[in-house]
């Protein structure tokens, strides 16, 4: 039973970081009001946690194998905890961009920390239970986000990051109390290679997040960072994506060259020689491209296009929260592999969208989005938390922290893939899809475009004011139409990118995952032992 308390402790970390990834974009605005910032300063809270998350998961994977899982996790918790509390008594934007970075590094230190615990901790089926319920949490807590941002908000922002503290510490309690001390494998940090996947992977996160808004090739906004204004020639998302790549090749020469040598590299490339291990990262990816990538537009949808509130719309979002922990909890009784999880998954939230793509309208029932989001949420239930497992399934016990971080960077960078692509792909729909329907109203070619481009560049925010104004009533009615239609095409597009993870999972069979169902895994005589 303990062992079962300690993973409900574990799972509410994972929500906690997830849900400050989400939070923020409800609250911005009223961030921007309070401390009186403009869009640059707007952009920097949102993706600082964001890049840095991303960019140390391959180094804090290693130091959960050098130093305990246990250990590292309970210091992200301290640093996300104290990182809260200076967001939330911020007198300034400068405070808090620093404190969202520093958030970024705790929340880093307790995702693959977090997977090393569930892997270490629970054996057999009960790992696969396991897995359902530590996977279940990152969709619903991605839905839960917006509900809770639109609640806090009505009291202040600040309650937004001040509520994490107590969270904190009732997680540190649940963690020491019910979770042994980790096992602890002897070595050292790799510090060139750490150099090497911070840069890589922060610039590859940074190009990705970023592109939309400054441009893929040419600069169409400028970047201002400490004074300094990057406003002309190749845009600062291009020349990241190529320092990324040339950073992130060099990691991986250095990388094989140690493990050629038996030396201590920061990311053991022969756990990709593992066939479950290299292709349920594959799925990994390709399973967060279509998941974040959804979440990231409907909000957008129900609140302008539906006219939904803040709270009404985190409300139907909800559901799919709902549906992920009913997976969960359904998943404890079924005895099919998790490969078979996974697939029944992908399938479900593929229907789901496909549904959401079908019932898509300038008035669709409440009760009918409901409906596709529940159906959705299910499949995230069954899919991503059992891809872990079977991602994971033929790691070896002493690599399990870096395997960890590497199913963690894959899931991240799906997510910022995943933002990036269907953020981009449903802004193009809208400003096209509104462009063309205004011309037809026979509105003149440059108003068209004039007004295209404010409703584009408010992510849909000014349609209520327009929708107001009898004269430019019928412009918010086109550019309703016209979200409607960005988000059908982004549900269909992450429907087929679902549809081919499940495709990819025919090259995925892990021996240990299968084994997994009848018999429970006996330990190793070469694991390390847990220390204090």
């Amino acid at each position: 039973m303990s062992r079962w308390l300690g993973l409900i402790a574990v799972s509410l970390g994972v929500a906690l970081i997830v849900v400050d990834i989400t939070i923020v974009n409800v609250i911005l605005a009223p961030i921007i009001e309070d401390l009186s910032i403009g869009a640059v300063e707007a952009q920097w809270i949102q993706e600082s946690y964001a890049i840095v998350f991303a960019a140390l998961l391959l180094l804090t994977g290693r130091l959960s194998d050098l130093h305990g899982a246990r250990r590292i996790f309970l210091i992200g918790l301290g640093v996300f905890g104290a990182t809260s509390v200076v967001a939330a008594f911020a007198p300034n934007v400068g405070l808090l961009i620093l404190a969202r970075f520093l958030q970024g590094i705790g929340g880093a230190m307790i995702l693959p920390t977090s997977l090393a615990l569930v892997n270490a901790s629970f054996t057999g089926k009960a790992r696969g239970q396991a897995f359902a319920v530590w996977g279940s949490t990152i969709g619903a807590a991605a839905a839960v986000g917006p509900l809770l941002g639109g609640w806090l908000a009505d009291f202040s922002w600040r309650w937004a990051f001040g509520v994490n503290v107590p969270l904190v510490a009732l997680i540190t309690a649940g963690v020491l109390f019910h979770l042994p001390a980790s096992p602890r494998t002897p070595g050292r940090i790799d510090v060139l290679g750490g150099a090497l996947s911070t840069i890589g992977l922060g610039l590859l996160a940074f190009a990705l997040i970023e592109g939309r808004t400054y441009g893929w090739l040419m600069t169409t906004e400028p970047l201002t960072v400490g004074g300094l204004t990057w406003r002309d020639g190749p845009s600062p998302a291009l020349v990241a994506f190529l320092v990324s790549a040339l950073a992130l090749f060099a990691f991986w020469r250095r990388q094989t060259a140690l493990g050629r040598k038996n030396g201590e590299p920061l990311m053991d490339v022969r756990l990709f020689s593992v066939p479950s291990f290299r292709n349920g990262n594959v799925v990994t990816l390709m399973v967060g491209v279509g998941e974040f990538g959804i979440i990231a537009v409907l909000p957008l949808w129900l609140q302008f296009a539906l006219d939904y509130s803040v709270f009404q719309a985190g409300l139907a979002l909800a559901a799919l929260a709902v549906g992920s922990f009913c997976a969960s909890g359904a998943s404890f009784s079924m005895p099919a592999p998790p490969l078979v999880h996974v697939r029944t998954g992908l399938l479900l939230e593929a229907a789901g969208l496909v549904m959401l793509g079908l019932i898509a309208a300038t008035d669709s029932a409440w009760w009918l989005i409901v409906i596709a989001l529940f159906v959705y949420g299910v499949g995230v239930g069954f899919a991503t938390a059992q891809v872990t497992n079977v991602a994971l399934a033929d790691v070896p016990v002493e690599s399990a922290g870096q395997g960890s971080g590497i199913q963690s960077t894959a899931r991240e960078l799906g997510s910022a893939l995943g933002i990036a692509v269907l953020t981009t792909l449903f802004f193009s729909t809208l400003a096209s899809s509104l462009h063309d329907r205004l011309a037809r109203t026979g509105l003149p070619g440059q108003d068209a475009e004039r007004l295209g481009t404010v409703v584009t560049e408010s992510a849909g925010a000014v349609i209520p004011s327009l929708s107001a104004d009898p004269e430019t009533a019928a412009v918010a009615d086109a550019a309703r139409e016209a979200m409607t239609t960005g988000l059908e095409v982004c549900a269909y597009t992450c429907a087929g990118l679902l549809l081919l993870a499940l495709a990819v999972t025919l090259f995925v069979a892990p021996r240990a995952v299968a084994a997994a169902v009848t018999t429970e895994r006996e330990p190793s005589p070469r694991e390390p032992t847990p220390r204090a």
